[in-house]
């Protein structure tokens, strides 16, 4: 652990979501791949907070798919069993906040309106669909009424909009205080930036003081404990959203529990607490699938993130980028040098793949009107099968 200046502690009192209280105002972002239970685990280990799992689409969950089943599934001390839904069609999406209240499977749901993936913006989901008025509005509408049949807070997590021209942020935020949700989360990026770009925090904090009577949370660009200090003194939020800023760094939430609690202690570790956490997540993502060679095959992604900056030779790199299983990974791990220190600022900053920025895709005639005309509504009505993974 370092010991950092006093000037860059900051309070930040809990976050109130309905019946829950999130005593550290830290949500862990859904991210596809990633978030598993696996995962959630290890960072809960190092600190609290709201910890969601990987975005599961609602039809897939109406029908039962094994894959959506295996998402929704939480460790029995997950103090707050939190579910991200995708859905177009506010049918389905209420069917499917139904089944996670009647059958007790979720104390949280948040809802995706923020995914700026080509296959689901161009059958008008994600960061494209509160750009329809009516659609948003009623797909809100639906789920906030099926949440409150158990009490269960509902979050929207968004984008600025689809592009420069065509901002959302302020329409739906609105929308979403006046039809009774908790917490509406803002990534300062449009649909077209993709994680390119910086993010635009002062939208965030247009957003905070357009909605003094709500919990507005800020997402996008949170590498450090410091960013989400400077992040809630710039624009006023009531806690922060991770997403990227975690990857190949679970220790994120000790650094940022300790933020919030005015401590100046962060995590700086060495070459062999890192590689300790590697091999602990791969124990973990066995456990979670149930299966060594896809668990093995999941971590492999993590590599890179795991030793951004540290001095690990390209070969051993590569090796690591293909571990078949446990026992090699531990062989491969052992080679590395145990008393490398942390190498500072080479192990921080961005980590993940921003993309570029581009056009983003829309079904035909979109950005026409603010409302669903007959067409779009067939469009929206299919959506949904085409979206894979749970």
């Amino acid at each position: 652990m370092t010991v950092l200046s006093p000037e860059l502690k900051l309070e930040l009192p809990p976050l109130q979501l309905g019946p829950i209280t999130v005593d550290t105002p830290v949500i862990l972002a859904p991210m596809a791949g990633i978030t598993n239970k696996a995962f959630r685990r290890l960072c809960r280990e190092y600190g609290g907070g709201l910890y969601v799992t990987e975005m599961v689409t609602s039809r897939a969950l109406v029908e039962r798919s094994p894959e959506s089943m295996r998402i929704i599934k939480h460790d029995d001390d997950e103090k707050v069993r939190s579910v991200q839904l995708y859905g177009v069609d506010p049918k389905t999406v209420g069917a499917a906040v139904r089944l996670l209240v009647e059958e007790d499977r979720a104390d949280h749901i948040d809802l995706n309106f923020g995914c700026p993936v080509p296959k689901v913006t161009r059958k008008g989901g994600g960061s494209a669909l509160p750009w329809k008025l009516d659609l948003f509005t009623a797909i809100v509408q639906t789920a906030v009424k099926e949440a409150s049949r158990g009490n269960v807070p509902l979050t929207i997590k968004m984008r600025k909009g689809i592009d420069e021209d065509h901002l959302t942020f302020l329409d739906a935020g609105k929308i979403a205080r006046d039809s009774g949700v908790a917490a509406v989360t803002l990534h300062g990026r449009t649909a077209s930036q993709f994680y390119s770009g910086k993010a635009d925090w002062s939208a965030i904090a247009e957003l905070r003081e357009a909605l003094p009577d709500m919990n507005v949370l800020g997402n996008g660009d949170i590498w450090s404990a410091e960013d989400a200090i400077r992040m809630v003194r710039e624009t006023g939020v009531d806690g922060v959203v991770i997403g990227r800023g975690c990857q190949g760094r679970p220790w994120l939430f000790g650094d940022l529990e300790a933020a919030f609690e005015g401590s100046t202690e962060r995590h700086r570790p060495g070459l062999k607490q890192v590689s300790d956490s590697v091999y602990r997540h791969a124990e973990l993502l066995v456990e979670t699938f149930g299966d060594e060679v896809i668990a093995l095959r999941d971590i492999r992604k993590h590599m890179a993130w795991y030793f951004k900056g540290y001095v690990v030779g390209g070969d051993l790199r590569a090796k690591l980028a293909t571990v078949p299983s446990l026992a090699v990974l531990r062989e491969l791990l052992d080679q590395l040098d145990p008393d490398a220190p942390y190498p500072g600022t080479d192990a921080e900053g961005p980590r993940g793949r921003a993309g570029t920025p581009k056009k983003t895709a829309l079904p035909e005639g979109w950005l026409d009107g603010r409302e669903l005309n007959a067409a779009q509504k067939s469009i929206i009505s299919a959506a949904e099968l085409d979206v894979s993974g749970g």
